[in-house]
């Protein structure tokens, strides 16, 4: 049915744990075992490419641990003694290792890669259809960009965040474990003298990663302004151009990506500090390191080789301890985007079959609204007490002043919502006792404007009917007086009508509207203000559309425009939520209440 439709650098903050201003201001309400344990049933549904996974980080780990202490065994037992048969098997030994451990990186990664981009996929398509299912309440209170965020930023973060931080942190264990055993076989004094720059090292980083969280989130709220400006530049650039604010735009948008400029150049001056201080704390250690072990080969404690071993092992000991310091950031991030999923996966809609719903098929199409009250906000109706009866292909005309509840009383009847008090039926069926799909499919509704998808003339049309033929598609074309226009443009049906239509006319953009309607031939049809956006002429032409697609069918026509009204065989007038006045044209004009006023009014302000 026609419906309402609603390497490092300050790019790369996430990595090193710094969240974005949308995850600092998040509360969280799920904790993080919930979390984890709900995410890992995603990555266990892939449980033979988690074992490889697993099975390639622990090799690679092993394998990267293993060329120092060759090259101490290199150093001590064959070059030291001359022995060049067993420097040779030792230096294809260390090949093997090296080849081995890029096998198994390049396994890792690519399954580290699949599990995060089909953990991506499925959470999208849930995400999506499920956002298909909710309800329009739903959507009142959600903002577009929040939701469009849900589905692309927040299933990314889980990818690169989720998926590479559990690989990473297994790895990151098994190669610290693996260090810090084997340097203290090597030798528990030079282990113990490495150990001596770890408080500064630590120090070092909560320092940092206080002021660079800062920092990182100053980017993110300008690049939100940049975003923002962008926007409303785009969305509003006619009344720009007609108000010739150009200037004035361009430079307050200069101004935000200024701002944005110095934020990042901040941000990456703070980031460019960071990596040479963790060297330089890396590089007295190694200094302690060489200091005390030259001491000991001297003396006669170890050897050249495991000099060697020993420095290479401490250079590789810093860089799993700069992930596992920051990976509590690193992995909030991860849970956030995780806990916003969630919330809006575990979302139920509000409107829903009842369990004995029964289909509805076959309507004649008679309205009745029983006492109905509804508002938005409980507290606050919108509609009081209403009371309806449109019978069987007859039109009720539905009119009252700007905010009146003219458009919620269509909703109601779709059961976009729910009344709060009394009831509505379709052929004396509560429609809350049918199903969803069988009553919108008894349903057709243009609206003032119609919303159009990208694509071809002919592929709107079809999507009151998908099965239609083309002939049948133009046979409506032609009824509603559209078929001449689109056969004169140059790819005909085929012609792509653009975004929301809008290489398309108001006017033509309706008339395409009646056409998918008039092809799903509902015996009930909404008409919410489908004229008050286009001129006299289009006008006329729509009147005369109208006319075709509302005979032998119960139609509801809520119209700003009292003229369009004139021939309907009821007229409800609606003023704050109640109905206030009824009967056809003629008797409410000799009433000369609210409807006969504004009816005046219309035709003396034309």
């Amino acid at each position: 049915m026609t419906g309402y439709h609603a390497g490092p650098g300050p790019g790369h903050g996430r990595r090193l744990g710094f969240l974005d201003y949308e995850e600092e201001r998040h509360e969280r309400k799920i904790s993080d075992r919930a979390l984890i344990a709900r995410l890992l049933k995603y990555l266990l549904k892939y449980k033979r490419r988690f074992i490889i996974t697993v099975v390639t980080v622990i090799v690679v780990s092993l394998t990267g641990l293993l060329p120092p202490y060759l090259l101490k065994v290199a150093v001590d037992n064959y070059i030291a003694n001359r022995d060049f048969l067993g420097l040779t098997f030792i230096s294809m030994i260390l090949v093997g290792v090296y080849l081995t451990n890029w096998i198994s990186n390049y396994q890792r990664t690519y399954q580290m890669l699949w599990m995060g981009q089909n953990m991506v996929n499925e959470l999208r398509n849930q995400l999506f259809s499920h956002l298909q299912e909710l309800s329009f309440s739903f959507y009142d209170r959600s903002k577009a960009g929040e939701i469009i965020s849900r589905v692309t930023n927040d299933t990314d973060t889980l990818s690169q965040i989720f998926v590479q931080g559990v690989v990473t942190l297994i790895s990151d264990i098994i190669t610290l474990i693996g260090i810090i055993a084997i340097m203290l076989w090597l030798s528990i004094p030079l282990t113990l003298a490495a150990f001596s720059v770890v408080p500064p090292f630590i120090l070092l980083m909560f320092i940092f990663q206080s002021r660079l969280r800062k920092a990182y989130r100053a980017t993110r709220k300008k690049i939100a302004a940049v975003t923002s400006r962008l926007e409303e530049s785009i969305s509003g650039i006619r009344e720009i151009q007609s108000f010739t604010r150009e200037q004035d735009v361009i430079k307050d948008f200069r101004q935000a990506n200024v701002e944005n400029l110095q934020a990042n150049v901040q941000a990456g001056k703070l980031f460019a500090l960071l990596m040479p201080a963790v060297q330089i704390v890396g590089a007295v250690g190694m200094c302690v390191v060489l200091w005390f072990s030259g001491i000991l080969t001297i003396s006669g404690g170890i050897t050249l080789g495991i000099v060697i071993a020993f420095l290479l092992y401490v250079n590789k000991f810093f860089r799993p301890l700069v992930d596992l310091t920051t990976f509590y950031n690193t992995i909030q991030s991860a849970m956030s985007a995780a806990e916003r999923i969630f919330v809006t996966l575990d979302t139920e809609p509000e409107i829903i079959d009842d369990p004995d719903a029964i289909e509805l098929s076959h309507t004649k199409g008679e309205i009745v609204f029983n006492n109905v009250t509804f508002g938005y906000d409980p507290a606050h109706p919108v509609l009081e007490d209403v009371n309806i009866h449109v019978e069987p292909r007859k039109t009720l005309a539905i009119v009252g002043p700007t905010g009146a509840g003219k458009s919620t009383i269509a909703k109601l009847l779709s059961r976009f919502y729910e009344p709060q008090k009394g009831n509505i039926t379709v052929d004396g069926h509560d429609i809350q006792k049918v199903t969803l799909n069988s009553l919108h499919k008894q349903i057709g509704i243009v609206l003032q404007e119609p919303f159009l998808f990208s694509g071809a003339i002919m592929e709107n049309i079809k999507y009151g009917k998908l099965d239609a033929s083309d002939d049948e598609v133009k046979q409506v074309a032609k009824i509603v007086r559209i078929h001449e226009f689109i056969s004169s443009l140059p790819q005909g049906y085929e012609t792509d009508v653009g975004e929301r239509g809008a290489r398309l006319s108001v006017g033509q953009r309706q008339l395409v509207s009646f056409a998918r309607a008039l092809l799903s031939n509902p015996p009930i049809l909404i008409l919410d203000e489908a004229t008050s956006s286009v001129d006299p002429y289009t006008e006329l032409k729509i009147k005369k559309a109208l006319a075709v697609l509302m005979k032998n069918r119960t139609s509801l026509v809520i119209a700003h425009r009292l003229s369009t009204v004139r021939n309907a065989d009821n007229i409800v007038v609606v003023n704050e939520g109640r109905i206030i006045e009824e009967g056809n044209h003629r008797e409410l004009m000799k009433e000369k209440g609210m409807y006969y006023r504004l009816y005046k009014k219309q035709f003396k302000d034309t």
